[in-house]
């Protein structure tokens, strides 16, 4: 476990991890390739696992070997989530604060409420 919670981390800790503005309107996310590859292999593995139940429920397998699956993918999305909140945490939101950007606290809650509401 130790070991994998590494690896997500090693994935997450790189300089060129960076959010920056890129309009007035909005700002963008700047990942390495090591990060954007890691993110990209699990989404793919969950778009499976999503034919993969669809599949479950056309043959009519039973209910509680497709609920196991649901919340197998259910897991692995959040995942991918925990990745993002933490690169976004260790990235951009200390960029912004050291900025003097204080909203970003806002945003940064906001945002643990809609990953946190089922």
């Amino acid at each position: 476990m130790d070991k994998k919670i590494s690896e997500q981390n090693s994935f997450i800790e790189d300089e060129n991890d960076e959010c920056s503005i890129t309009s007035s309107h909005g700002r963008k996310s700047h990942h390495s390739e090591v990060v954007k590859k890691n993110l990209t292999t699990r989404l793919n593995r969950i778009e499976g696992q999503i034919r993969g139940i669809k599949g479950l429920i056309e043959k009519d397998t039973y209910c509680d070997d497709v609920i196991t699956q649901i919340a197998a993918t259910q897991s692995a999305i959040n995942s991918v989530a925990k990745i993002l909140l933490e690169g976004h945490l260790r990235n951009c939101v200390v960029d912004r604060l050291n900025d003097g950007d204080t909203e970003v606290i806002d945003e940064v809650l906001v945002t643990i409420q809609k990953l946190m509401k089922k």
